[in-house]
């Protein structure tokens, strides 16, 4: 294996000995949890549970972000749209486009619906018809399954660089349209024939910023004895490492979070149909040296809400139908239009804004760079009016572990709603008296418990500097199992399912499922 700079060695555990710890959980894991043999969600899981790497521990990885951002050229300066160099304002539309005609555009919406409080509007949106890859690397060594992500800096991102999925690329990147370097490790997403596709989905991006856009989530596993060199921001993470990594604000970028949400932990298929005990779990984590001691107490929980041999309020198929009859219900007419035809918003000599400063605007960058395909470049960019809240509320339901879930209607999406977590929404853009519901339980003191609480950054390379607090809380006996009808309860093995299915888990829900503590 390739790898740059210098291997640490671990005293007292040599790799004969970690891979033996290694073998030593696997068949402890298998045993307990009813995994099949040669699973590769079993080995999926049991990086999960690892921070062990003795090639970059965690804190290197930390320390590696932080001299990166200190010593690497990446400077954005706001410019006027007048000076974006190969954008334009269609002389007919208005739209903002790029020269080439790729990359995207921003034009106009007309929204008709039935849902929400207001049943017309006209909005900026962005149109990116192409289908990114966003695509993982994983190999096992020495008994660990690694990923191999990147520090990628984007032009909106707080902190800069932020850990990235392997390659990161639009088609029209992928295809050097702006004249850059070539993608690095792109072969190995766009020829089967070069490693194991374990996870391959289509997934979109955030529904009142896009129109219709979505990304190819995609994981592939090369051969244990396959030699990768790496590049210089390229470095081997245990999915324990990211878990932990996510735990900081603004680290993890949010195409890593959407790929790493299509992980699944529990066995593909149970070898028995028996139940799983909680405790010979816990005991089996604690016994590890592979694992950390400071496990989360919702480690276990998250697994067996999971695990195909727990109960749920409602199953798949019924699941299926109430979302159904929702979208029977509900009216969403959209049309693209000419951006200069959109009410309510002005366009101004460096920003098109809503003009009660409400939602978001469009402003103009410009970026130099020198870890990029090209060093140079300008472009408009979405900027956010405040901070937002995206919130998830966790109920034990019978034992089990439930998340409520709320069918949110979104302009951009594909298919009228997507299931969105509990609160989703900017403050600043309601007034007190029309907050969505639950939100209260994210704004002040409450008597839930955080199971996570970070800020995450949007993707950064159409966003500018948007971060939300991404809070998952854990409610008690006394919060209400009936909910409005717009809301599910959905335990984490349906979240996985469901994420599975393709454009049914927005964007937002994917960030949390990614966060949730497994180890």
């Amino acid at each position: 294996m390739s790898v740059v700079g210098k291997p640490i060695k671990r005293e007292g555990q040599g790799l004969a000995r970690g891979h033996d710890n290694v073998e030593r959980l696997r068949r402890d894991l298998s045993k307990v949890l009813h995994f099949p043999l040669g699973s590769h969600h079993l080995d999926l899981y049991l990086s999960a549970l690892t921070e062990h790497n003795p090639f970059y521990p965690t804190e290197e990885i930390q320390d590696w972000l932080t001299s990166l951002n200190e010593k690497q050229l990446f400077n954005v300066e706001r410019i006027p749209f007048r000076d974006l160099r190969k954008w334009r304002f269609h002389p007919e539309t208005g739209d903002l486009e790029h020269e080439s005609g790729g990359f995207f555009a921003i034009r106009g919406l007309h929204v008709k619906t039935n849902a929400g409080n207001v049943s017309e509007w006209t909005q900026p949106i962005i149109h990116q018809p192409e289908i990114g890859v966003l695509g993982i690397i994983a190999k096992r060594i020495n008994g660990v399954l690694y990923l191999l992500l990147q520090a990628k800096a984007e032009p909106g991102n707080l902190n800069t660089y932020q850990l990235s999925p392997t390659v990161q690329a639009t088609r029209s990147n992928y295809l050097c349209l702006h004249g850059g370097k070539p993608t690095r490790y792109l072969e190995y997403f766009l020829d089967p024939s070069r490693a194991v596709t374990l996870i391959d989905q289509l997934q979109s991006e955030q529904g009142a910023r896009f129109y219709c856009k979505r990304n190819r989530n995609i994981i592939v596993r090369v051969p244990d004895d396959e030699e990768i060199s790496l590049g210089p921001n390229h470095r081997w993470v245990s999915i324990g490492q990211l878990l932990k990594l996510m735990r900081l604000h603004n680290t993890v970028n949010m195409d890593t979070r959407s790929v790493i949400s299509h992980v699944s932990y529990a066995p593909e298929h149970v070898t028995s149909l028996a139940a799983v005990d909680r405790d010979s779990l816990r005991d089996c984590l604690a016994r590890s040296p592979l694992v950390a001691d400071d496990v989360h107490p919702m480690a276990a929980d998250l697994m067996m809400s999971a695990h195909a041999t727990s109960p749920s309020l409602m199953d798949s198929d019924q699941l299926i139908a109430r979302i159904t009859r929702e979208k029977f219900r509900t009216e969403l007419d959209v049309k693209m239009v000419p951006l200069k035809s959109v009410r309510g918003w002005n366009l101004g000599a460096d920003e098109i804004a809503e003009e009660r400063g409400r939602f978001f605007s469009v402003i103009g960058v410009r970026v130099e760079a020198d870890s990029r395909e090209v060093g140079s470049w300008d472009q408009p960019i979405v900027r956010q009016q405040n901070e937002g809240i995206v919130g998830l509320i966790a109920k034990k339901i019978d034992g089990v572990l439930h998340f409520l879930m709320q069918l949110k209607v979104e302009s951009g999406v594909m298919d009228l709603m997507e299931l969105a977590p509990t609160v989703q929404c900017i403050t600043g853009s309601y007034s007190k008296d029309h907050l969505p519901p639950f939100v209260e339980h994210f704004l002040h003191s409450s008597a839930l418990e955080a199971i996570v609480d970070v800020n995450q950054s949007e993707e950064g390379g159409r966003f500018f500097e948007e971060s939300n607090r991404n809070v998952v809380l854990l409610a008690g006996d006394d919060f209400p199992v009936e909910v409005p009808p717009q809301y599910l309860w959905m335990t984490m093995r349906q979240l996985k399912r469901f994420i599975m299915l393709n454009n049914y888990l927005n964007i937002e829900t994917r960030s949390l499922v990614a966060c949730v503590p497994w180890s």
